[in-house]
């Protein structure tokens, strides 16, 4: 039997399509409409059928192509109508990716709904890059924290970064400036490490490395775009640490 009538949120993990779960690829290859934000990249989509609809709701920084409310309305209306929607979002829908309001949303309209978990972008940005969120000499505690929200300077940040400590930044990019000084600002070392996760798990990723003070200038000489985290902590600085005791090791 076909399911009908219910709203699938589905993580489409942080890029790359081979790490996509089997129930996401199965669901998008059956769905009959894919409600898709603008990260979720054109092979992902591709698991799709041929005459599945496909409706972008892409956001970028101050332009949304569709409010959150007509995203919610929009979801309900196929749902009733019959139809298997897909909401197809990248990395899991309940980090950052307003899964959450979408479910509520659909529950108060009496609309059966399935959250399908995907690999955030900081697993994997992390696992692309090599860098462990935890280790058991840098780190036992990991947040993640959106670097774009209302209010950032009102935040507050304190004790979420800092020795034995990782803070992954979400939408940092555009406020790398600010979010450097309120670091600083709240008692955290110029020369903490950092790492900026470009493209993650896509062929054109890249890890910019560097400490916390050199991090605006980081992102402008590089012209970081999104998608991309930010990393802070002393997890980002083991890959150089280890490969700089490799050659010590072999020069002697």
């Amino acid at each position: 039997m076909r399911e009908t009538g219910i709203i699938h949120l589905v993580g489409a993990g942080p890029g790359d399509p081979d790490l996509l779960t089997l129930r996401a690829a199965r669901l998008i290859a059956r769905a009959d409409v894919i409600v898709h934000d603008g990260l979720v990249s054109d092979e992902i989509l591709d698991f799709a059928r041929p005459d599945a609809e496909r409706i972008s709701v892409a956001k970028r920084r101050a332009h949304h192509s569709m409010a959150q409310d007509e995203i919610n309305a929009l979801l309900v209306r196929e749902a009733r109508a019959g139809r298997m929607v897909v909401r197809l979002k990248g990395g899991d829908p309940l980090v950052f990716g307003r899964g959450g309001e979408e479910a509520e949303a659909a529950r108060a309209a009496g609309v059966a709904v399935e959250i399908v978990p995907g690999i955030s972008a900081a697993n994997g940005a992390a696992a692309a890059a090599q860098i462990a969120l935890t280790h058991r000499d840098a780190s036992s505690a990991v947040s993640f924290v959106a670097g774009q929200c209302k209010g950032l300077a009102e935040q507050d940040w304190a004790g979420l970064a800092g020795k034995g400590r990782t803070l992954v930044i979400y939408m940092g990019v555009k406020t790398a400036p600010q979010i450097a000084e309120k670091l600083m600002a709240d008692g955290l070392a110029p020369d903490m490490p950092i790492a900026i996760i470009e493209n993650a798990t896509r062929s054109a990723m890249r890890v910019l490395r560097g400490p916390l003070a050199a991090l605006p200038d980081l992102v402008e000489r590089e012209r970081v775009v999104s998608p991309a985290l930010i990393v802070i902590g002393e997890v980002t600085a083991r890959e150089d640490a280890t490969l700089a005791n490799l050659v010590q090791e072999t020069a002697q």
